[in-house]
């Protein structure tokens, strides 16, 4: 058992290691797509050769091209541009599912039951999904944490006498990532011929945030009917720091109910744990009787259901 365990958690880690690479190692291609940039088509010249295409890229597109992804290849390149994952959707699909398959497949081999092996390999198919929304939601709280700061750099620098666009590229020199990043996309849309409003909305699109929906709403009404739009900037950069004022006091008051719900719904596994370690016949007996997995799939949908439940009364919304 543990040969197996251990197995499987360096499977875990490779799996996680290459994922990481392909975020890194990818940035290249995907700076090479003017589509991306300016939502232009992008002349055969631009595209990247097939020689500087990794084996795995082009193993997945050939996957993909047998799997009806046309509804979900576009889902997930919405998500995967919020998380800043230089992927296209079909490689981040058929990426999950390889990897599933390949998990599952070993554990039967290895184990020979096969309610576990299904576990493992569900579990490793929901993991890049998972690393996928937490890195979505670590880089719009680290955007909104930027965004007050950069709505008043760029009010001071209207009140200077500069144009909108040179508040923009201010933003994008002096401010840190992932916001100067964005703002530099869309100064980039708006420098290769798209409307400032397109290129916005399309900024909107690409971050998925509430307050920058809330800013380019301003601007964009703004910039049909007049005003000031250094004040306008002003009063929403205060509308939202308040907002964020108001979500740590709330995260302070439902600390005590989120950390309830994670130590209840970790309390099993541990205990589980526990016993496979002083007693494995006696929790093993779960896993070898057919009552024992029909028992351990209804805890795991209650887990599950539970952990939804708290999350959806400790989510409140500001």
């Amino acid at each position: 058992m543990f040969i197996i365990t251990a197995f499987v958690c360096l499977f875990v880690a490779l799996t996680v290691w290459s994922l990481t690479q392909l975020t890194t190692k990818g940035k290249q291609e995907m700076l090479s797509r003017l589509d991306e940039v300016a939502r232009v088509q992008k002349p055969k010249s631009a595209d990247v050769s097939v020689g500087q295409i990794s084996i795995w890229r082009r193993t997945a597109r050939l996957l993909a091209a047998f799997l009806p992804l046309k509804s979900i290849g576009p889902k997930l390149e919405g998500e995967l541009a919020k998380a800043d994952w230089p992927l296209r959707g079909d490689e981040f699909f058929v990426g999950s599912l390889v990897g599933a398959i390949l998990t599952g497949t070993l554990s039967l081999l290895l184990t020979s039951q096969p309610f576990l092996s299904a576990i493992l390999a569900i579990t490793m198919g929901l993991l890049p999904f998972i690393m996928l929304r937490l890195s979505k939601v670590r880089r719009i709280k680290t955007f909104e944490g930027q965004l007050c700061d950069a709505l008043n750099m760029m009010a001071n620098t209207l009140r200077a006498g500069f144009s909108f666009l040179q508040a923009l590229d201010m933003v994008k020199k002096e401010m840190p990532a992932p916001i100067s990043k964005e703002f530099g996309r869309t100064l980039q849309e708006i420098r290769l011929g798209a409307a400032t409003e397109d290129a916005l909305v399309n900024l909107i699109n690409r971050v998925g945030s509430h307050d920058l929906d809330l800013v380019i709403t301003a601007v964009l009404i703004q910039r049909q009917v007049g005003g000031n739009l250094a004040e306008v900037l002003d009063n929403i950069a205060h509308t939202i720091r308040e907002r964020i004022k108001i979500k740590r006091e709330i995260n302070i008051l439902t600390a005590q109910g989120r950390i309830s719900g994670l130590i209840i719904g970790l309390l099993p596994v541990a205990l589980a744990l526990v016993l496979l370690v002083i007693n494995p016949g006696y929790i093993q007996e779960l896993f070898h009787n057919p009552t024992g997995t029909y028992l351990l799939t209804g805890a795991t949908f209650s887990e599950i259901l539970g952990f939804l439940v708290i999350h959806r009364i400790m989510n409140i919304k500001v």
